[in-house]
């Protein structure tokens, strides 16, 4: 046989692409870990949530009481706002990890963990920040921040508790990553008793589900309900979304008040402090969940008609419409031939 002749045979004997991707597809998905299964020592959890939902809110309350607990718990905000550390640090602003880099390498400096990162009371804190406006993509700004985290030594630090304050609104590029590329064990989403915030949390338990169709391996730990004024509709989304409650903060004046002065409410002893014991224990406990996220009718029918407007018909235009009164008939440029 030719040399040409034994090079078709074996290239016959090669899976095609398509072959490939057939069998990938095939593939089931891993199972949903069991509570206490994750492989990494330090859980790495990812809290998203819409803006001003109020988890930067929660998530300064309960880091602190984490570390009130004893744990070693790391903060980092993933919004380009820069506001996640606000709370815990009084209202002051920390350097950026994407403003304090470009500025060292302009510099020629080598950037230090001292140069981004700050403690409270045993809380360590930083904000890997943003592009300024019109000036680039955020999604971006966060898989560079996390490049420059990963030369500082992210793998080798030895906390407790890892948690990553992301923006929900967009669940796509950089504010994406932790689910798609199995950067953290869990999920939480905080939401409140409205549409919007409960949108976006669906739309997170979706991402989580469209990448544990894809062979990944992150699930939904549960739900923080920001000013709950009991009416309900966020516990009932996450009963349909089959995710646990982990805690529900009230719609307090109180609550509010110390809020908006960048006070932390988690303070052991204090009469928050049952609220935030029980919300760190069960993040640290509840275990990653694969959610059933609802559709938009379905989130719809959370909510009474004459809140959402479920009662309006949908009544289609017209081209006459579109002109603003009667249209011009023009004959059909189209080429018809004749069938033989």
């Amino acid at each position: 046989m030719s040399a040409c002749g034994t090079t078709t045979t074996l290239n016959a004997l090669k899976p095609s692409m398509k072959d490939f991707l057939r069998d990938e597809a095939a593939q089931e998905p891993d199972p949903v870990p069991k509570a206490g299964s994750e492989t990494k020592e330090t859980q790495i959890i990812a809290i998203y949530g819409k803006g001003g939902s109020g988890k930067s809110f929660a998530l300064a309350n309960l880091s602190y009481m984490m570390a009130q607990l004893g744990k070693r718990v790391l903060l980092i905000g993933c919004d380009p706002k820069s506001d996640t550390t606000s709370l815990l640090f009084g209202g002051r602003a920390t350097p950026t990890i994407i403003e304090t880099s470009a500025k060292k390498k302009l510099a020629g400096e080598e950037l230090k963990i001292s140069d981004v990162c700050f403690k409270r009371d045993g809380v360590f804190a930083m904000e890997l920040g943003g592009p300024e406006v019109g000036r680039g993509c955020g999604g971006r700004g966060i898989i560079h921040g996390f490049e420059t985290l990963e030369k500082l030594g992210f793998h080798e630090w030895g906390f407790d508790y890892v948690l990553l304050d992301f923006l929900g609104d967009v669940v796509c590029g950089g504010f994406g990553l932790p689910i798609a590329r199995d950067m953290c064990q869990k999920v939480i989403v905080v939401g409140s008793n409205d549409l919007q915030s409960l949108y976006v949390a669906n739309n997170v338990c979706s991402a989580v589900e469209y990448f544990r169709k894809l062979g990944g391996n992150v699930g939904v730990a549960g739900m923080v309900i920001n000013k709950d004024d009991g009416t309900g509709e966020a516990r009932a989304f996450a009963q349909a979304a089959g995710i646990p409650v982990l805690a529900a903060i009230p719609a307090n004046e109180d609550i509010r008040r110390k809020s908006a002065n960048y006070e932390i409410i988690g303070l052991p002893g204090g009469e928050w402090a049952p609220l935030f014991e029980e919300l760190a224990l069960n993040v640290a406990s509840a275990p990653p969940v694969r959610p059933s996220p609802l559709s938009q009718d379905g989130l719809l029918g959370l909510f009474a008609s004459d809140v959402v407007g479920r009662d309006v018909v949908l009544e289609p235009a017209s081209f006459e419409d579109m002109c603003g009164g009667s249209a011009v008939s023009k004959p059909s440029l189209e080429v018809i031939y004749d069938t033989v």
